[in-house]
């Protein structure tokens, strides 16, 4: 993939001969060991998710959301209403398979088709999800969906520069940062510079891979402490994928 000199000599990108649009992700669940990944339903989703959020006592996981916290499942339903039924952002619950429950939000936006670039957000984990293998493998499968199932080139994560553990949290998982948009929205009353973070489809199987060996129940201990640690596994990845 190297950039090539055009008939006057400038840098131009390299060929994408046999680039032809993708498809929007459907609205059907990804199944994985620990958890499942379902496009949001109110009626399902709602009250399981309100009592999950609510033990987030003093709200912090709000405060680089553009929106909550919520006060009341009535409140929480008719955010849910006017926000989470749309084709872009796509909403979705994240399910613990072990209870069955929704624990925690993700979706798709910014899809763009047509030229193979989605972007993650609106990701909201309750307590319960939280430092969980569910948690990690709630982002693998909706990346799976992304790279292998629709063939997207390019996959972002954006967050409020200031907001330290989702800026960790991107690069734990592979995402590559890219620099800071400043000034580029406001949101609650006050400014946001935005952080960048991005992967490409063609560092996937190497991350693929990380993520697999990460998840994998034997590299686990009994007290369910991790022996290998998946910001190791990804750095080495995306090395491998330069």
């Amino acid at each position: 993939m190297k950039n090539r000199l055009n008939s006057l000599g400038q840098p131009i990108g390299y060929q994408v001969p046999h680039w032809k649009p993708v498809n929007s992700p459907p609205r059907t669940p990804v199944v994985g060991r620990y958890c499942r990944v379902e496009p949001i339903d109110i009626d399902r989703h709602a009250a399981d998710l309100f009592e999950a959020i609510s033990e987030d006592a003093d709200g912090r996981s709000w405060t680089y959301m553009a929106y909550g916290p919520f006060g009341t499942l009535p409140e929480y339903r008719a955010w849910m209403k006017a926000t989470c039924l749309a084709d872009d952002p796509l909403f979705h619950a994240i399910i613990d398979i072990s209870t069955n429950k929704a624990v925690g939000v993700a979706s798709y936006l910014r899809i763009d088709p047509k030229f193979g670039v989605i972007e993650t957000g609106h990701i909201h984990y309750s307590p319960r999800l939280q430092r969980t293998r569910a948690a990690t493998e709630a982002m693998y499968l909706m990346m799976c969906r992304v790279f292998e199932e629709l063939g997207y080139r390019r996959y972002e994560w954006k967050c409020d520069a200031l907001n330290e553990p989702s800026r960790r949290g991107a690069q734990r998982l592979g995402f590559t940062f890219e620099g800071v948009f400043r000034q580029a929205t406001v949101y609650k009353g006050r400014n946001r510079d935005t952080a960048w973070f991005a992967m490409i489809d063609h560092e996937w199987l190497a991350l693929k891979a990380a993520y697999e060996t990460w998840l994998d129940p034997s590299n686990f201990d009994a007290h369910g402490k991790q022996q290998q640690r998946l910001g190791d596994l990804t750095a080495a990845a995306l090395k491998s994928s330069a």
